[in-house]
């Protein structure tokens, strides 16, 4: 009777453990965070061929956080007509910043779940 009671306690623990994943396969989001010194716009190429444009962001404005499906994105960004690129692949169960730092240039963030 005790190992069957101790086999049930075990199993409730695993099955706790298991339900507190914070992510369930969600889709990557990601947002611009811009720390430059100019006013940015930025073209975002999805996975699937989508193109997304975020105009006029302001020295230290940020985007909302938009969702993507896994994969590589590419963003363009453009500062002071100085296109500026980079390539992310996004998985789930991650937040991305995006981030223009203070010497314009682009600094990726992954953020777990």
């Amino acid at each position: 009777m005790k190992k069957l009671t101790f086999v049930i306690v075990a199993v409730l623990i695993a099955l706790n453990i298991t339900s507190c994943n914070k992510c369930n396969g969600e889709d990557p989001e990601a947002r611009i965070v811009n720390n430059g010194t100019e006013t940015a716009s930025v073209q975002i190429k999805t996975t699937g061929g989508n193109t997304v444009n975020l105009n006029n962001i302001d020295p230290g404005e940020e985007s909302e956080y938009v969702s993507y499906s896994p994969g590589e994105i590419v963003f363009t960004i453009t500062v002071k007509q100085i296109e500026l690129i980079d390539t992310v692949e996004m998985n789930t169960c991650y937040y991305y910043d995006i981030m223009i730092d203070s010497t314009d240039n682009i600094v990726t963030f992954p953020i777990e779940r």
